[in-house]
């Protein structure tokens, strides 16, 4: 699992599970998780803050960009085993319930199976649960204004798109902001490395608008959902991916 985690700026964490990214800020002797991979991916999630010599319990909060199964698969157990708070837009929290669904249906996915990337991709994830059905009863809404007070003190970007209270995290002391899936750099479905926006049979809907609250952060370090952390002006990201 260690050669899984990369400390990418100051007391940030990226952590590669299957297919997908999560992220961990440290603050002393506590951490902030944000996302927290495919229902599958628990153990690798809960080593990867035994790599940093801490232990789950020391996650004071998982913060979700958005309530798909790929990043919230172990956001129930940390609230279940350790108490942590699992924190999200209000909206979106009402979609981690469950309360209504969206993300791309089976037959979404089948339609795209001719893609020469796409077979591969969904044999891995198959085996970590993304077929499962998750929700997560604990998740709430943060306070609507200013920095949250967890490690890292992030500031919570609406970008409600690919999910309609999809949200990124700045982290305005290292100048880097967790996109989820709003901005990516790279999917394992597309060859295209770089700033994007997800697949498009991913989303029903266009996304190029929701990115543009990015553009005005003072911040050069991307930590996508998927894609490797990437260097570079979110402004200037920003127009890469909307351009397509």
């Amino acid at each position: 699992m260690r050669d899984r985690v990369r400390e990418v700026a100051d007391g940030v964490f990226h952590v590669r599970g299957t297919e997908v990214n999560w992220y961990l800020i440290r603050e002393g002797d506590e951490l902030t998780l944000v996302d927290s991979g495919y229902p599958g991916d628990l153990e690798r999630v809960e080593e990867s803050v035994r790599v940093l010599g801490l232990e789950p319990a020391d996650v004071r909060a998982v913060l979700l960009t958005h309530a798909h199964v790929d990043h919230m698969g172990a956001a129930q157990h940390f609230a279940d085993s350790y108490g942590t708070a699992v924190l999200t837009d209000e909206v979106e929290a009402r979609h981690a319930h469950r309360e209504f669904l969206e993300q791309a249906s089976p037959m979404d996915v089948t339609k795209n199976l001719w893609r020469p990337l796409v077979l591969p991709w969904l044999t891995k994830v198959m085996r970590v649960g993304a077929a499962r059905d998750v929700k997560i009863p604990s998740a709430s809404a943060f306070p609507s204004v200013g920095a949250l007070d967890v490690p890292g003190r992030p500031v919570p970007v609406p970008t409600g798109g690919h999910t309609s209270g999809h949200t990124c995290y700045f982290f305005p002391a290292v100048g880097a902001v967790c996109t989820g899936d709003e901005l990516l750099t790279g999917h394992s479905v597309v060859r295209r490395v770089g700033p994007q926006l997800p697949p498009a049979f991913f989303q029903d809907r266009d996304t190029r608008d929701a990115i543009l609250p990015l553009a005005d952060l003072d911040a050069d370090l991307i930590l996508p959902g998927h894609g490797e952390p990437l260097r570079m002006p979110l402004a200037d990201a920003v127009r890469t991916a909307r351009r397509g």
